[in-house]
């Protein structure tokens, strides 16, 4: 089901900024939403597990059917035929989607603005017509903005010159043309996620 709810009072139920814009800081307001937020600090294991399971769920934007079908398909079979660790794995598909990867390079300022650039046909993959956010992303694979957009104000606005602003070395754009080619696979130390991925793994093996 779509989430309708203000997006900031995800960010305060999970105590974290999951949209990257600055309207959603919640040093502005750091209580938990609904009637006995400010009271609702203390979780059991059980709880624990669950936050990290929904706050990686919504740092992605996605759905619970989506999520569950990454973590305990996708991922577990991956791992298990690759002889990878379940973590490193769910971590890899969540980071190879193409929203990721839009989000990611920067052409975006959060990932719900870059799947509605992919949904809205921005983008080339491989030379092709792509509007498939979550379609995993394979080394090599090419994104091309559509070059009636290169002038667009969504694009010309966007600036890697800051200082703050850092594209994993596993993704190489080329600013010129708009351009975000895929080098390698996600690596789990290059991006800082705050979930513990281990623990969303633990609690669908509880549920």
């Amino acid at each position: 089901m779509r989430y309708t709810w203000p997006k900031f009072k995800l960010c305060r139920r999970e105590q974290t900024n999951i949209f990257g814009s600055e309207k959603y800081n919640i040093k502005k307001r750091r209580a938990l939403p609904w009637q006995h937020g400010a009271s609702m600090h203390r979780y059991s294991e059980y709880g624990k597990l669950l936050r990290n399971k929904q706050l990686l769920k919504r740092l992605y934007w996605l759905s619970e059917r989506q999520f569950v079908n990454i973590v305990t398909d996708t991922a577990a079979k991956f791992s298990k035929n690759n002889s990878i660790s379940h973590d490193a794995a769910l971590f890899q598909f969540l980071e190879s989607r193409a929203d990721a990867i839009v989000y990611r390079s920067w052409m975006a300022k959060t990932i719900t603005q870059a799947r509605q650039m992919m949904t809205h046909w921005h983008f080339l993959l491989n030379g092709k017509k792509h509007n498939i956010p979550s379609s995993f992303m394979k080394q090599w694979d090419i994104l091309t903005l559509k070059e009636k957009l290169n002038n667009s104000s969504l694009y010309t606005q966007v600036s890697w010159k800051e200082s703050n602003i850092k594209i994993p070395s596993r993704i190489k754009v080329d600013k010129s043309k708009h351009q975000i080619e895929i080098l390698n696979n996600p690596r789990l130390w290059e991006i800082s996620v705050p979930a513990d991925l281990i623990k969303v793994i633990e609690y669908y093996a509880r549920a």
